[in-house]
């Protein structure tokens, strides 16, 4: 119980990396490769930008199914075109699924975001609640209302702390099950 609720944690903390990996990743390899379009690299760039989003979304389908244990289909990455440079620019360019890929691997910065807050939340407040005992005497505390100024009202606090540490248990499962149904969700609308 104690290893899943860990592994929710890293997951947590994994989702909010990959986030803000694929929108710094895609904004900047997109404006850079559309703004050199008027030469001969710009295109091709675009084409090998393009081509990543299968990767990702692969990656995406094997975390998801290593942290949370959702199954999702397999994500069937479409055959490359044969024929010149161009030819196969055109076909990534106009090919809907790798542009449906970019917006949903970008929008994962917002679900980052709120794993990185939920994190925090679910993690670090109930151990520091726990470990009041232990600082009072030396930090200034102020919980909500409360000035923690002795042994009491420190235990009360750590109490709380250990009644919250309980309830994020079930709700890091909650959040990390719902991760996981955006990524079948992002898998779906792809096909």
């Amino acid at each position: 119980m104690v290893t899943g609720f860990i592994q929710n944690g890293y997951f947590l903390l994994l989702t909010f990396a990959t986030g803000l990996f694929y929108f710094c990743f895609y904004l900047v390899a997109l404006s850079f490769s559309l703004s050199l379009s008027f030469t001969v690299i710009g295109i091709p760039l675009v084409t090998h930008v393009l081509r990543t989003t299968a990767t990702f979304i692969q990656f995406e389908r094997t975390q998801t199914k290593i942290y949370t244990d959702v199954t999702i289909a397999p994500y069937d990455k479409k055959a490359t075109t044969e024929g010149s440079v161009w030819t196969q620019a055109k076909s990534e360019l106009t090919d809907r699924r790798n542009w449906v890929a970019v917006y949903w691997l970008m929008q994962k910065l917002v679900i980052g975001l709120i794993s990185l807050v939920s994190a925090a939340a679910l993690y670090v407040a109930p151990f520091m609640l726990l470990l009041t005992p232990l600082l009072y005497r030396y930090i200034d505390m102020n919980v909500i209302i409360m000035r923690v100024d002795t042994l009491a009202k420190s235990l009360i606090v750590m109490a709380v702390g250990a009644a919250i540490a309980l309830i994020s248990f079930k709700l890091a499962d909650r959040l990390v099950k719902s991760i996981g149904g955006y990524t079948r969700i992002m898998i779906r609308q792809l096909k």
